[in-house]
């Protein structure tokens, strides 16, 4: 049985960023906070935490004093920062440079009166770190929208500038940008399409690595909202596609009869996990 790993899967560059900051800081302390799940797959965050690395919510966060906390990639809000500055929190930033540039982005738009104040509009799911992130952008005013129904939400008489949380579906961000520029006719409306190419260009790979196999092993975290997206483009490439956490979610009765079995995974799956579970497939003897 031929068992191959997708060379396009695992961590996108700004995860892999945070991670090596995580691991760098905890080498010479030997401890560090982090605010949130540094990455969506349980699997990492486990191995992490074993070197040292103490994942908080913001509620912890907002007690501590005299700490050092790690940003994840997925990037804060400002009132994260002033709280840091006023408590003498040092801050180690492994905010993802494309998250940066559109938090910048959105706190211009959200500033400007051309000639009245821009509704801010982000496509993304609402309750996710890095939408949490750009809504503080705007002191907690954008609106977010991820499907139609939610566009009742917008003023279509008012200045809109539409953005794209990074990690959201192309497709669906032009869903939206056509019926936004339907109901807002006369009425400005600046696009910004924000999506990471990096994630978004991992759709069309994905699809063509699945069908070249006859059963798929997609792993990753099931907080990951890209582990999602990218298995549903799996599973529409090849209908024998599995999601699994790691080698232990393996069900031997997959393979019966399977020559080609294929190893990919989210933006959140670290390499090693990916190996782990096909080595693992490997020793299975089919």
């Amino acid at each position: 049985m031929i068992v191959a790993i997708d060379k396009n899967s695992g961590f996108c560059f700004g995860v892999e960023k945070a991670v090596k900051k995580a691991e760098e800081m905890l080498q010479q302390s030997g401890s560090l906070y982090c605010l949130g799940d540094i990455v969506h797959n349980e699997t990492e965050v486990e191995r992490l935490d074993k070197l040292g690395l103490t994942t908080i919510d913001h509620d912890r966060y907002f007690t501590l004093h005299d700490e050092t906390v790690l940003i994840r990639a997925h990037g804060e809000p400002p009132s994260t920062y002033e709280y840091a500055e006023r408590n003498n929190i040092k801050l180690v930033d492994a905010t993802c440079p494309i998250v940066l540039k559109l938090q910048d982005r959105i706190r211009k738009d959200y500033l400007t009166i051309i000639p009245e104040p821009v509704q801010v509009v982000v496509y993304g799911k609402p309750g996710h770190a890095e939408v949490n992130g750009l809504i503080g952008q705007t002191d907690g005013n954008a609106i977010v929208v991820e499907h139609l129904a939610e566009l009742e939400k917008i003023n279509f008489s008012k200045p809109i500038a539409f953005y794209a949380q990074t990690t959201k579906d192309l497709v669906g961000f032009q869903v939206l940008e056509k019926e936004i520029k339907k109901r807002a006719a006369g009425t400005m409306v600046e696009v910004n399409d924000t999506i990471c190419r990096q994630v978004s260009n991992r759709i069309p790979g994905i699809r063509d690595f699945a069908v070249k196999h006859e059963l798929i092993l997609f792993v990753s975290g099931k907080k990951s909202s890209n582990g999602k997206l990218l298995f549903e483009m799996c599973q529409e490439a090849n209908s024998n596609s599995k999601f699994i956490g790691g080698f232990d979610e393996v069900d031997l009765a997959w393979f019966k009869g399977v020559q080609s079995v294929g190893v990919c995974g989210a933006t959140s799956t670290p390499k090693k996990l990916l190996e782990d579970v096909a080595h693992h497939v490997e020793g299975l003897g089919c």
